[in-house]
Formats: structure tokens, C-alpha cells, sequence
């Protein structure tokens, strides 16, 4: 019994002391979070989609309290939660939200099946990723679309389906939040992050393709070709620019006129959320004009020519 006891006694004696070690530690290396981190976690979505470009809300929520304390939240925005939340979010820090513009998701690829010749068939993972690895993937073109769906997988939003189709990634922009997960996802960068635009109106170039006028014309019939049209169309605001055999239109200089979709040869810009084009009424031809008939004197004076 002394034994056991003594046993007993010990292994208490090194518990308390233990307990005693550890409630020091955790005073003298207590880690004190801003209760105002709580509250901010607390009214954002929660997704956890990384287009905050920090790791995670609780990471975003840190952040917001770090600038309230610079005073702005200028450089911070919530894809997922949008205006409402940021103002929820500046609410609990005492400041203003600023205005931030709504952005989606647009692949520019318009490569479909017909357009982009397949040599090629694929018997490997499928992954859009491994398959930009391993290769081109089943078309000739380096820059197009690969339809595996690592874009898709990673929307949290169900907002990009691949069309079993086409076979190109397809964006639903009343889901799209412009979280960005998806264009990271992406191996080819065809995926870019655009505004809005008013009433969901955008004019883009839906090509990806680099290679010149007659490489890229095999590659696929609906690629950017570098031919410049629709640049001198667009002299007047200076909203395309042409680099690296393909163009690219400004969304902040874009005036939505479109008139560099109808200047393409190739088909490869396309306007967004507008109305149908109105029919351009046929012109009457132009009637041709009647000769005045000739006076009794020119008669004469032509039968005596004639006679003579």
C-alpha cells in the first residue's frame, strides 16, 4: 500500500507541477486577437475561395482590421460578398466602403470543335493541367481551351461548366462572383477577370493565340489573326491594342460601339448582354435617269447630218 501511495503522490505532484509550467506558458506567450477579427469573420461568406488573394476569411478578416487601422479599406475587396458585405465589413471598423466595380470571369477561347482540327487523341488523366504538360492536347493549338474542367472543379459557385459540345469552358455570370479561383486554375491564362460593364455589356476578344496570321489560320478559323482592323476602327478611343500577333480591348477605354466586332474578318471579338441587332433596311436602287427627248430643231439638224 506505501507503494502505491508514493506512486500516487508523485505522479500527482508532477501533474500540479506540470499544470503550473503550462498556465505560466500560456500567459507569458498568449497570443491577443482583436476581437474585431471575430466580428469580421463572422458577416463574410465564408467561402474560403482565395480571391482576396489572402488565405482563407479569417486571413481576409485580419487583413481588414490591419488597414482600418490605416484608416482605409481601399485595396481589400470581397469577390463573393460584393458591396454588401465590404459595407457590413467597414460598419464593424468605423469607416466608409469605397466603390468597387463587379468583375466576372471570361474565356477567351472561341476555338469549338469545329473550328480547331483534331490530329490528336488524349488517352491520359484528365486534367487540364497534366494535359497542358504533357502536350498540346488534342487540337494544334497551344492557346485554346483544353475542356478538362479544372476550372470547373474549382468554382465553388457552380458558375463554369465545360460545353460537352464545344468542349470550351463556359461562365453563367449570374453565379460568377470574381473570386478568381477559376483563372488560377487555369494552365493556358485564357480565363481573365473583366468588369461587369453596365447592364453586364462587354465587348472581348475571345482568342488567346500568339502565333502569326498564318499559323494561327490553321491552328483554329476563329483565332485573332493580328490584322489590325479592328484597331483602326477603334482610332478614335484608342481601346485596342495590338501585341504579340493579338489584340486586346480596354474595358476602361471601350465605349461599347462594337463596331470592331463587325470590322473582324476572323469572328474572333464578341459583344456580351446586348440586344439583337436590328435588320439594316434594303435601299430602293437608284433610277436611272431619262434622257429629255430631242426638239423638233435637232431632228432636223441630225436628218441633214445623216443625208449629208
Amino acid at each position: 500500500m506505501n507503494g502505491i501511495l508514493i506512486a500516487v503522490i508523485v505522479l500527482g505532484a508532477i501533474g500540479l507541477i506540470s499544470a503550473v509550467v503550462l498556465f505560466a506558458a500560456s500567459k507569458k506567450f498568449a497570443v491577443h486577437e482583436d476581437p474585431r477579427i471575430g466580428q469580421v469573420a463572422e458577416v463574410l461568406p465564408q467561402a474560403n475561395c482565395g480571391g482576396c488573394g489572402y488565405p482563407g476569411c479569417a486571413g481576409f478578416a485580419g487583413a481588414c482590421v490591419k488597414a482600418a487601422d490605416g484608416g482605409s479599406l481601399d485595396d481589400l475587396n470581397c469577390a463573393p460578398g460584393g458591396k454588401e458585405v465590404m459595407e457590413k465589413v467597414a460598419g464593424i471598423l468605423g469607416l466608409q466602403a469605397s466603390a468597387v466595380a463587379p468583375k466576372v470571369a471570361v474565356v477567351r477561347c472561341n476555338g469549338t470543335c469545329d473550328a480547331r482540327p483534331h490530329g490528336v487523341e488524349y488517352d491520359g488523366t484528365h486534367r487540364c493541367r497534366i494535359q497542358n504538360m504533357t502536350g498540346m492536347g488534342e487540337t494544334q493549338c497551344l492557346y485554346g481551351c483544353l475542356g478538362e474542367g479544372d476550372c470547373e472543379s474549382v468554382c465553388l459557385f457552380g458558375a463554369i461548366k465545360v460545353n460537352p459540345e464545344t468542349r470550351i469552358a463556359e461562365v453563367d455570370e449570374s453565379k460568377c462572383t470574381g473570386c478568381g479561383a477559376c483563372q488560377k486554375a487555369c494552365p493556358r491564362n485564357i480565363i481573365e477577370l473583366r468588369p461587369q460593364g453596365p447592364k453586364g455589356r462587354k465587348v472581348v476578344v475571345l482568342c488567346n493565340n500568339k502565333d502569326k496570321g498564318a499559323l494561327a489560320t490553321k491552328e483554329c478559323k476563329n483565332s485573332c489573326i493580328g490584322c489590325g482592323k479592328c484597331v483602326k476602327v477603334c482610332d478614335k478611343f484608342e481601346a485596342i491594342t495590338l501585341g504579340t500577333n493579338l489584340a486586346h480591348i480596354d474595358p476602361d477605354k471601350c465605349k461599347l460601339c462594337r463596331k470592331c466586332e463587325e470590322a473582324c474578318p476572323r469572328g474572333a471579338i464578341h459583344a456580351f448582354n446586348f440586344p439583337p441587332r436590328k435588320p439594316k433596311a434594303e435601299t430602293a436602287p437608284t433610277p436611272v435617269a431619262q434622257q429629255p427627248a430631242p426638239k423638233a430643231a435637232d431632228s432636223v439638224s441630225q436628218q441633214q447630218v445623216a443625208e449629208q
